[in-house]
């Protein structure tokens, strides 16, 4: 177990390298076989962690350049631990319904690169091995969008990594302004989370670095008006591209907001709470119309990750454990049920060619299990509840119903939204005469396919049913660091608001 999360980490490189030594003919089997192991190991992980302890656990730490404080340093808490199960469950799944057959060889090796990439960020405790991961994800990111994708594959790949990358610069920049002032403070340099966490600055000093992060992670999540990158992605990725980008990428910038923000900087996360709360309502709300307004399938799941994605920021910055667990959770129901609305959609593409709504219309009739398993991820998607995706918006919700009572009703609208795009697509779609013959006899699922969707399915009703397995170890690592917020803020208002937030239930 001293080496699990490096095991974790670098398994799925060593593979995608032996992958090269692999025959086309049994590399899609070899792929399945790697990040089903790593899956294994994630879950080997998960039964080994200790819920009721709030800290990082697995803890590993190797010196790179000790005079400059920067080791190999990697740990998870109840924060961290689901995001990397659902990195390896999504990247399994997406290659169980992989179906393309373009260079697959190199897709596969450049998705299990790629994973590395994804459990390497969620499991850094040295805040330059984060920046390292959190960078090397573009790189097989764009290669997969601009060797697989649509017309504009190169545009979007483009778009993709200029916007990520000007970003993470900003952040490049806040990370050595923050270890200087580490520096100045301890008389050494420390490139460690926890030393970084335990650092008191002044609200000057964090404005500045809550700045320089925010910009790194607004383009990742993406937020208003940062977010113009992401509909060319997911337009022309590849069906498994959209599964990975939807699923985990975009998690890498919300967790940033949690692991990195709210701990470092909690004085400032405070004071930016109101131009938060406005950028996430314009997401919910404006990408939500412009969902409706869509005309291409694929584009309706893009707009309304988006406007999911601004209900998660706003739970995050409910500065208490309602709204932070929640949006934690929703990172993973959201992850889980964008991927699947992603692969019915390759679905349906793989089939006629196109993706637009116009071109269907009684797909219910010809395809009577993938009209269900849409209808039930659909319904996930706009919150239904005792599916998964009603426990964290209704938590994410509560929370920032205690900051403002007003706003969260606006931010409540997404369900209303959600409802209105999401089944207007699904009755044109779906429902109806089949009014263009080439829909006729269209196959329903395969084997291979329903083999991808039913543990989507599973997850979907029994974490919506019984969301406490998950939901306890997060609890209890938010409410560990809502504390050490509260102990290194500086301000009256940081200290009130994060005081009523510890107060409430008992912190562990």
């Amino acid at each position: 177990m001293d080496s699990l999360l490096t095991l974790l980490i670098f398994f799925p490189l060593v593979a995608g390298l032996f992958g090269f030594l692999i025959e086309k003919e049994g590399i899609r089997v070899y792929g399945i076989t790697v990040t089903a192991i790593e899956f294994f190991l994630s879950l080997v992980l998960w039964l080994s962690f200790d819920s009721e302890n709030p800290g990082f656990q697995f803890l590993e730490n190797v010196p790179i350049i000790a005079d400059f404080g920067i080791n190999y340093s990697v740990g998870v808490d109840g924060i961290s631990l689901f995001l990397i199960v659902l990195s390896t469950f999504m990247t399994m799944i997406a290659l169980i319904g992989l179906t393309t057959q373009k260079d697959i060889k190199n897709m596969i090796i450049s998705v299990l690169i790629l994973e590395m990439t994804m459990v390497g960020v969620f499991a850094s405790l040295d805040v330059i091995l984060f920046y390292i991961f959190w960078e090397l994800s573009l790189i097989p990111m764009l290669y997969i969008i601009g060797a697989w994708g649509a017309s504009l594959r190169i545009y979007a790949a483009v778009k993709f990594f200029l916007y990520t990358f000007a970003g993470s610069l900003f952040m490049l920049v806040g990370i050595l302004y923050f270890a200087y002032l580490n520096q100045q403070a301890t008389g050494q340099w420390s490139f460690a989370i926890a030393d970084w966490h335990a650092l008191k600055l002044p609200l000057e000093a964090q404005l500045w670095i809550f700045g320089a992060f925010f910009l790194g992670f607004a383009v990742k999540v993406p937020m208003f008006p940062f977010h113009t990158w992401l509909p060319y992605a997911h337009g022309q990725a590849p069906t498994i591209g959209s599964v990975i980008l939807a699923a985990v990428l975009l998690k890498m910038g919300t967790y940033g907001f949690v692991r990195f923000s709210l701990p470092m900087v909690p004085d400032a996360s405070v004071y930016f709470i109101w131009p938060v709360a406005i950028l996430s309502l314009i997401m919910i709300v404006y990408t939500a119309m412009i969902a409706y307004a869509q005309e291409d399938m694929k584009q309706v799941i893009a707009y309304s990750s988006i406007s999911h994605m601004g209900v998660i920021i706003l739970g995050t910055f409910a500065m208490n454990s309602e709204g932070i667990t929640g949006s934690i959770f929703l990172m993973i129901s959201h992850g889980i049920v964008s991927g699947a609305l992603f692969m019915l959609v390759g679905v349906i593409y793989d089939r006629r060619g196109t993706k637009m709504i116009s071109e269907f219309g009684g797909l219910a009739q010809s395809m009577p299990r993938f009209a269900t398993i849409y209808a039930i991820m659909l319904m996930a998607s706009v919150g239904l509840p005792l599916t998964i995706g009603f426990v964290g918006e209704f938590l994410a919700l509560l929370g920032f119903f205690k900051i403002s009572p007003v706003m969260t009703a606006i931010a409540g609208s997404t369900i209303i939204l959600g409802a209105v795009y999401m089944l207007s697509m699904y009755k044109r779609s779906f429902f109806g005469p089949i009014t263009n013959e080439k829909n006729r006899n269209l196959s329903d699922l395969t084997k291979q396919e329903i083999t991808a969707f039913v543990p989507l399915l599973l997850l979907v009703v029994a974490l919506g049913v019984y969301p406490k397995p998950i939901l306890d170890p997060i609890d209890t690592s938010v409410k560990h660091m809502l504390v050490q917020m509260q102990e290194k803020s500086v301000t009256k208002e940081a200290k009130e608001l994060l005081h009523n937030a510890t107060c409430v239930g008992e912190v562990k």
